[in-house]
């Protein structure tokens, strides 16, 4: 999937024309890169002024939060197919997997904060984030039972503040999943 479709996609999904020519779509990337309204962010395209989060609590607004969370995994999962970062505190890949997603949205939904630090900060976050500590999965827990240890990290983005960062090692294959993020209040 190439980078033009991606554009694409974002022109559809934010109710901009789609260009007929490609001199006219060249010419409309052009602007948006000088407005900076799409970034690139290591091959990915993230929409950073168009995306408007709720602010409140009601279960409406947390539903909305839900479905923008996972609007940005679907795009971001489009523009890197590997499906994962290189951290390097761990000096290993983080990877993102259906379970990522799935427990993301559900939690970090609950908060603007939370949404707020994963779609402006999502590949800083699991690229730069610092090892806390390391504890054994939570017994009670479903979707934990598969981790043989979970990884909590933080990282700290100057301008906005602290964001945990969750990251669950598979038994057997010690692949490091992404579980959750979460800002810290």
């Amino acid at each position: 999937m190439g980078y033009e479709f991606l554009l694409v996609l974002f022109f559809i999904r934010y109710g901009y024309e789609v260009p007929k020519t490609p001199q006219k779509f060249i010419k409309k990337v052009a602007f948006f890169s000088r407005k900076r309204i799409v970034l690139s962010l290591k091959h990915t395209i993230m929409t950073k002024n168009t995306i408007e989060i709720p602010i409140g609590t009601t279960l409406d607004d947390m539903k909305v939060r839900k479905q923008i969370i996972r609007d940005f995994y679907a795009t971001w999962n489009a523009a890197n197919p590997t499906k994962q970062v290189y951290n390097a505190n761990l000096k290993e890949f983080i990877n993102i997997r259906f379970l990522s997603i799935q427990e993301t949205s559900m939690i970090a939904a609950n908060k603007y904060s939370s949404t707020f630090a994963l779609t402006h900060y999502f590949t800083e976050i699991l690229e730069l984030a610092k090892e806390i500590r390391r504890t054994p999965p939570k017994k009670d827990n479903d979707n934990q039972k598969r981790f043989s240890e979970i990884i909590v990290m933080e990282y700290e983005k100057e301008e906005f503040g602290k964001i945990k960062l969750t990251v669950g090692v598979l038994k057997g294959s010690k692949q490091h999943i992404q579980y959750c993020i979460t800002a810290i209040e």
